[in-house]
């Protein structure tokens, strides 16, 4: 397989293709791969632990819970008056390893948590619970290796209550604003945290970082996505053609810096 393959380009979201599960293969088998390693990836995944790393770091995020399946299903009632308290409604409920916004839930109540609860245990173990934050969805794309750079940033203007599955895959009604409707200064921030949350992971290669831009003019970092989309609608791609690096440039930039890093591991 080694000498068939130069390398590879890991388009694969979610479990076993975005979790280090793919990349920890492609080591073993000695091939060179685009984005992130394996701990990069499995931390990216992991939204619990990203959290908790992003917060290391200093990192403003917003306020959020983790419960586990077996946490939800032997106290519900005290979870519940904790989210109650701590984050209030409405909130957003997510499996904490998941990508493309499957399994989220704007929630509004106590029915609404409960079914929330129930969605999100179908796809993970584990439920992030986070604030609602009311502001601007800015996404920021990141390329490099050790000295990663930024992109313009971009903005979503979602079609639906939020930007979900179907709103990002199956309607795409949302608007898409490059570069995003910030400030000098804000704009600025987001490129400077959107690589200090690269750095945080040790991340390699590309990454996209979402987030919030609140009314305030306080920015938040949402998450950081190890593996971009690239589809015609996706903005990892769209950001950096509006930043001066057209989509051939950025495959090749992208395989360049895959090498390189091959190269200094030996």
């Amino acid at each position: 397989l080694r000498t068939e393959v130069d390398l590879v380009f890991p388009l694969l979201h979610g479990p076993f293709g975005e979790d280090g599960t793919i990349q920890g293969l492609l080591e073993l088998a000695g091939i060179p791969y685009i984005g992130g390693g394996v701990a990069a990836s499995a931390v990216g995944m992991d939204k619990e632990i990203m959290k908790a790393l992003f917060k290391q770091y200093g990192l403003p995020v917003g306020d959020y819970l983790v419960y586990r399946r077996h946490e939800w299903s032997s106290r519900p009632e005290q979870i519940t008056a904790t989210i109650e308290d701590r984050l209030c409604y409405p909130c957003f409920t997510k499996p904490a390893n998941l990508g493309s916004s499957v399994g989220i839930s704007k929630v509004h109540n106590r029915a609404e948590l409960r079914e929330a609860f129930k969605l999100a245990l179908t796809y993970d173990r584990k439920v992030m619970v986070e604030a609602f934050l009311d502001g601007q969805e800015v996404e920021c794309a990141v390329l490099g290796n050790d000295q990663p750079e930024a992109s313009l940033p971009g903005e979503i203007v979602p079609g639906a209550e939020f930007y979900d599955y179907e709103d990002k895959y199956v309607k795409n009604d949302s608007e898409r604003i490059i570069p995003a409707r910030l400030s000098p200064e804000q704009t600025a921030e987001v490129q400077t945290l959107a690589i200090k949350s690269f750095k945080a992971i040790d991340c390699a290669g590309m990454g996209r970082v979402d987030f919030f831009v609140l009314k305030s003019g306080q920015v938040i970092v949402n998450e950081i996505n190890t593996i971009p989309g690239f589809t015609e609608i996706s903005m990892y791609p769209k950001l950096w053609a509006t930043s001066g690096v057209p989509y051939p440039e950025l495959i090749m930039r992208l395989a360049e810096l895959a090498l390189e890093r091959e190269r200094e591991r030996h």
